[in-house]
């Protein structure tokens, strides 16, 4: 058994409802005024709306950040920070996707450490302590709930990363009943996005660990089971809720155990096309599995036996394919795209890409159960178009 040493958020509230109790969740937490760190989609839909009513019936004060965007520039976090040291906010509340989280994160830790973005960029450079930080996410896909890493866009087509054990939150809150109305294509895509970590963190070549492997089974059998019918299916309390968790799962095994291809060739799709990070990583999965299969089909036939049970039959390698095949099936099934011509990326720009995740993109790729040179990925991309 490999040593490991395993971190996660400190307390994993998984209940459908829970949003009605956040005002004793954060006086537990010793937050008395928190600001919220939330999206205009998440105020144009009605969902801030339940979270400020549940504060204001446990009488306490709040303010709400509304302005996060997807991949948010560092003057979009900047901005909220300001409002937090303004408001003189002793906690955070992150509530949305990703984007609202990893901000939530970098406010949480820069209004009470001090820090700038620039000094805490990359790997536990970060030096300070945080406020309190909840975290209630409204999609089932990013895990950023209980991952200790926060994205800023820094660049046209850039992004930097703050990887920091200050960034995992005190709470993370699962409440199913805030994602019922989320769209079938957003529901497929960021439960596609789940599998994915689960499925990386179990081949991860760096930090693989059995612990990580315990959630990654879990997660994926989870979401396996249930996004379907949460795709087609979103009034599904129960469908929602084991999406919601195994996501989380899923996020807490690929926290200690890194993703790897899928993700570094998914990154130069967002930063250059700004299509969104789970159908990005869809879009180039079952052409990463192919290229991996040789290399890690022992452990993606486990996978093929969580996923399929008793149907997945014969040797390693023809289970690997019964693997690909059914994600294959399964993308079709929830009527995602899978061809980068579908999302108009001009074929003439493959190799771009391919140089970008080459060079950027490093620190995932020597993740991955198999050597990925240029030329790899030039192939994994013109397979996928």
């Amino acid at each position: 058994m490999n040593p490991f040493t395993f971190t996660t958020t400190k307390s994993i509230i998984n209940e459908s409802g829970a949003l009605q109790r956040i005002g004793e969740i954060c006086r537990n937490q010793h937050i008395t005024r928190p600001l919220i760190v939330t999206d205009p989609g998440i105020v144009s839909i009605g969902l801030l709306d339940k979270l400020e009513a549940a504060l204001k019936a446990a009488d306490m004060p709040y303010c709400s950040f509304t302005k996060i965007v997807a991949d948010p520039p560092e003057s979009i976090v900047l901005a909220a920070l300001e409002q937090a040291k303004t408001e003189q906010v002793d906690g955070i509340i992150g509530f949305g996707g990703g984007s609202s989280m990893d901000t939530a994160k970098l406010v949480a830790l820069m209004a009470k450490s001090g820090e700038t973005l620039a000094e805490i960029y990359g790997v536990e450079q970060a030096k300070g302590q945080r406020l309190p930080l909840i975290q209630i996410p409204t999609t089932a896909g990013t895990g950023s709930e209980v991952t200790a890493v926060a994205i800023v866009t820094t660049g046209e087509t850039t992004k930097t990363g703050v990887v920091a054990p200050q960034l995992l939150p005190d709470v993370a809150l699962l409440d199913a009943e805030l994602t019922l109305g989320l769209p079938p294509h957003i529901t497929a895509a960021t439960g596609i996005d789940a599998m994915v970590h689960a499925i990386e963190a179990y081949t991860s070549a760096h930090k693989k660990n059995t612990y990580s492997d315990m959630l990654a089974r879990e997660a994926l059998k989870l979401m396996a089971d249930n996004i379907e019918e949460a795709t087609h299916n979103g009034s599904n309390l129960d469908a929602r809720q084991a999406m919601l968790l195994g996501a989380c799962l899923a996020g807490q095994a690929f926290a200690n155990a890194p993703v790897a291809a899928v993700h570094a060739l998914a990154y130069p799709l967002g930063g250059h096309y700004h299509i969104p990070h789970g159908l990005s990583n869809s879009l180039v999965l079952p052409h990463v599995l192919r290229f991996n299969a040789d290399a890690a089909s022992d452990l993606y036939a486990e996978l093929a036996d969580v996923v399929l049970a008793d149907k997945a039959t014969g040797s390693s390698a023809e289970k690997t394919q019964q693997l690909i095949d059914y994600l294959e099936q399964l993308i079709a099934k929830l009527e995602i795209p899978n061809r980068l011509r579908d999302m108009e990326v001009p074929e003439s720009d493959l190799p771009m890409l391919a140089k970008d995740t080459f060079e950027l993109q490093q620190r995932l790729l020597i993740n991955n159960p198999r050597e990925v040179t240029e030329a790899d990925a030039l192939a994994i991309y013109q397979a996928a178009y």
